[in-house]
């Protein structure tokens, strides 16, 4: 073996890594798979990723590493042979409302060059295509496209008077600050309905005058009167809309602009045509249409950039992305959509000998579209590059040069190497992936009977074809089809706003703050905490590392920041309490012989048979059966997966009945043991007398559905119809849409 062509690890002690030794081979695709919590992110994002962003980082001067991000030194004994990483992940990739996939992917910059080189009336450089430059943006909306405006008739009561409550938005409302220093300073009779005030006091009320009105306040420094509708405006409407709170956005509208209509641009960008199409008209096709347009324009000064344009046209398309517009808000971009965008920016660089480390890449992808996916992976493993993919797909572990299985277990019970090699090896290995590899899940053969049906009447929203469409009640329904055919605009926008007492079941997180554990999530650290108490005679706050018992040097954290100025900060274990975030002090109490931190430290399924008190028994079994025996009552609920979240928040509802459940592609992030523990747990659900209804490509939950709802054909304005209703059997049996082609190729019985 020749040394340079191995990356080298060698005793990885991250979190749950059990001091491994592992070699991955350069410019190939290697897999790192296993169940949820196993380490697979421990060793290629908290070690690998890490470890080569901090030695590129150091190869700055201490001027430039004091702007980049700062990493600690990771757990092991010694990596060799990295090369520079460029990680694409699951974040979405945000921005304000100027950020579109025709901003970020830099077409727009092309198609502003275009317009600038061939676009008739020619009216300038390119600087004026842009919506985001005073030049080019609407006068009117600055370039958003939209008005936000404050709603007057939801912001006020006419039958009232101001004392009475006349102005309904919280934060004017009698008693506030305000309405005090303000609205009832001595310049409006405070007892007067608002139906009964004169042009002029209404005028007043809502915008002032226009020169400045001194409020009348006594042993006060000067202040000018602020009108209701120029507040709300200047304290909210001056935001990020996604920023705003939704009491908030209660009192607005939204509309779009007037003057442009939506598009962005002044009169005079928008006049400017290249066949008969201006550069609005452009962003606002489909991708898979606005290439075909490209493509008929034949005028050989732009040949270079229409090239160039129809290229980048192509690998959205090549990565499934054809249904969007270039006009998109990133913002709105799913995590799916948003990590495929990534990586086609990759796709045009001349780098070579990089390290590409993908997180999951076919989330949110139909079967059809991972083959598209795979070839893109393989495209750049081709030009030279390390391809370091986490995933659990098994389309995608099947075009892996090298696979890494990492297990038995999870939490405690993994962090170990099973298998390490090609995918034949895998196929004959005895690990839970080579296992489930190996075989193919049946049909649900007997599906549950219903007689109520959930209808969702004549829907027409984004690219739904007025459809309706009826969803059984008690059973569980999979919502499926290839990505933008519908599925979300179906059930989290027609259907929810028709059933809004249905409970959504997301994979977001269930908190952001170290100081946020399990426990606390429960609720049964306030009962811990009594439990301590009693047994010690002392006050229960003792036990709390955010109150009277956190570690005075670290403040409960278990660790101290240090900042070293131009040098890189660092994290460390707190030498005061050892990281137990505890007064030593609070560690010498006890509840039959454990400490308070000892407890945090258990698992779920040590503090099974720890405890006696049923409250905390029932909440633990509940975390048992939803799979998450492996995780400690203390764990920073930051450092949770999206499937850990998501199956949290499913053990708060296992005991409930009756209930309408949405969980919108609940496999992401499992491995195929967590599915089949998660079907468990919907059967379990549904058993209860619950309706579940599931957004999910993945096959073998549509095998387990008692009724599948396909949208299609395909995606964009070539998706929106319902192409089959029935059972998993007929789906097979008798529809020819992709989703039936998928999933008879991935059944073992002959169906007749």
């Amino acid at each position: 073996m020749v040394e340079n062509h191995y990356v080298k690890l060698v005793g990885l002690k991250e979190n749950n890594l059990k001091n491994i030794t592992l070699t991955i081979p350069k410019k190939k695709i290697t897999v790192f798979t296993g169940v949820s919590g196993s380490g697979k992110s421990s060793i290629v994002f908290d070690t690998i990723s890490k470890e080569a962003q901090r030695q590129l980082n150091q190869t700055f001067t201490t001027y430039i590493q004091n702007r980049l991000p700062t990493y600690s030194p990771v757990n092991t004994l010694s990596i060799e042979n990295l090369s520079p990483a460029v990680v694409i992940d699951q974040r979405r990739l945000g921005g304000n409302v100027r950020s579109t996939l025709g901003t970020i992917t830099d077409i727009y910059s092309l198609l502003r060059l275009l317009f600038s080189r061939v676009g008739e009336p020619f009216i300038g450089e390119s600087d004026v295509f842009s919506f985001n430059n005073p030049k080019g943006m609407c006068p009117n909306c600055q370039g958003i496209g939209r008005k936000v405006e404050p709603d007057i008739e939801k912001l006020f009561d006419h039958t009232k008077s101001l004392n009475e409550g006349a102005i309904l938005f919280s934060t004017f409302s009698v008693g506030t600050w305000y309405w005090q220093k303000h609205l009832n300073s001595g310049l409006f009779n405070p007892n007067k309905k608002l139906m009964d005030y004169t042009d002029a006091e209404w005028k007043m009320l809502l915008h002032g005058k226009d020169e400045k009105i001194i409020l009348p306040l006594k042993d006060e420094p000067t202040k000018y009167y602020e009108g209701v509708i120029d507040r709300f405006k200047r304290m909210y409407l001056k935001k990020d809309i996604r920023q705003l709170s939704h009491n908030v956005k209660r009192f607005i509208t939204i509309t779009p602009c007037t003057t442009c209509n939506g598009a962005r641009l002044s009169q005079e960008v928008l006049n400017c045509k290249i066949d008969g199409y201006n550069i609005a008209q452009f962003t606002a096709m489909e991708i898979g249409e606005l290439i075909k347009v490209i493509k008929t324009i034949k005028d050989p000064i732009a040949k270079p950039i229409l090239s160039n344009i129809s290229s980048r046209l192509q690998h959205l398309i090549d990565m499934g992305l054809y249904y969007l517009t270039l006009n998109r808000e990133t913002s709105t971009l799913s995590g799916g959509e948003s990590q495929r965008v990534k990586m086609i920016r990759h796709l045009n660089s001349s780098l070579t000998d990089m390290m590409y480390i993908f997180d999951e890449p076919s989330i949110g992808l139909h079967p059809r579209d991972v083959h598209r996916l795979n070839r893109m992976l393989q495209k750049i493993r081709d030009k030279g590059n390390t391809v370091i993919v986490v995933e659990h797909d098994k389309d995608v572990i099947r075009i892996a040069d090298h696979i890494v299985d990492v297990g038995p277990g999870a939490g405690t019970n993994g962090g170990e190497i099973v298998y390490e090699g090609n995918l034949t090896g895998l196929l004959e290995a005895d690990t839970l992936t080579g296992r489930y590899l190996r075989t193919k899940q049946l049909l649900k053969k007997e599906v549950r009977p219903f007689n109520e049906y959930l209808s969702i009447v004549k829907a027409s929203k984004n690219n739904l074809k007025n459809v309706t469409a009826r969803i059984p009640c008690g059973v569980l329904t999979v919502i499926t089809g290839v990505a933008g055919s519908g599925k979300s605009t179906l059930i989290l926008d027609e259907f929810l706003a028709q059933y809004p007492n249905a409970i959504v079941i997301d994979q977001k997180s269930v908190g952001t703050s170290i100081r946020s554990t399990p426990a606390t999530y429960t609720g049964i650290m306030d009962i811990i905490r009594n439990l301590f108490a009693s047994a010690n005679k002392v006050s229960k706050s003792l036990f709390s590392f955010n109150s009277e018992g956190a570690c005075p040097e670290c403040q409960g954290n278990g660790f101290i920041h240090t900042d070293l100025a131009f040098l890189e900060s660092m994290r460390t274990t707190c030498k005061i309490c050892n990281g137990k975030r505890f007064k030593d002090e609070v560690l010498q109490y006890k509840l039959d012989g454990k400490s308070i931190s000892d407890v945090l430290d258990m698992t779920v399924f040590e503090a099974l048979s720890f405890f006696q008190e049923e409250e905390v028994l029932s909440t633990l079994r509940a975390f048992s059966e939803v799979g998450l025996d492996y995780m400690t009552l203390g764990q920073p609920l930051n450092t949770l997966s999206g499937g850990e979240c998501q199956r949290m928040k499913l053990a708060g509802e296992l005991h409930q009945s009756g209930n309408i459940y949405v969980l919108d592609e609940p496999t992401t992030g499992l491995h195929m043991f967590d599915i089949s523990h998660l079907l468990s747990i919907l059967n379990r659900l549904v058993d209860n007398g619950s309706t579940i209804i599931v957004i999910e490509h993945n096959l073998d939950i549509m095998k387990q559905a008692d009724w599948i709802i396909d949208l299609g054909p395909d995606g964009g304005k070539n998706g929106g119809d319902i192409m089959f209703v029935g059972t998993p059997h007929d789906l097979v049996t008798r529809s020819n849409s992709l989703t039936a082609q998928y999933l008879r190729n991935d059944i073992q019985e002959d169906l007749p």
